[in-house]
């Protein structure tokens, strides 16, 4: 468990933005991996406020392609991750969604038959 908590500000023009909150002092180190392998150019800057830090993550071109990407943040110390993100790109990627949605329906269709027929049952027994 870590003493530190990371909240998303912003994702925009290929860089991750967040706000690292824990114990004022000194600055924690943080680890950014994409596959198991350090992120490079990640920048943890303290602000005016004790125990708050901006973070910045760039997304390497290399992560840019076909297939998902999750980039995991963790504290250094501890090994705690602190928060992930995840780039989905790429032509596969349109079926997948569809296949998704389309079990999703399905899943849902079954559930208000059944829903119906529960209201059905319920409204027998209690007029009878």
């Amino acid at each position: 468990m870590s003493d530190y908590i990371l909240t998303k500000t912003r994702f925009r023009e290929g860089v991750w933005h967040g706000l690292l909150a824990g114990p004022a002092g000194s600055q924690p180190e943080i680890d950014v991996t994409l596959d198991d392998a350090p992120v490079r150019g990640v920048t943890l800057a303290a602000m005016t406020e004790p125990g708050r830090w901006a973070l910045e993550v760039p997304v390497p071109l290399e992560a840019v392609g076909d297939g998902v990407r999750t980039f995991l943040i963790r504290e250094a110390a501890s090994g705690a991750v602190l928060d992930s993100f995840t780039l989905i790109a790429g032509e596969a990627l349109g079926d997948d969604i569809r296949a998704e949605m389309a079990l999703l329906r399905a899943e849902l269709d079954l559930l208000k038959r059944a829903f119906r027929r529960h209201c059905l049952e319920t409204e027998r027994t209690a007029a009878g």
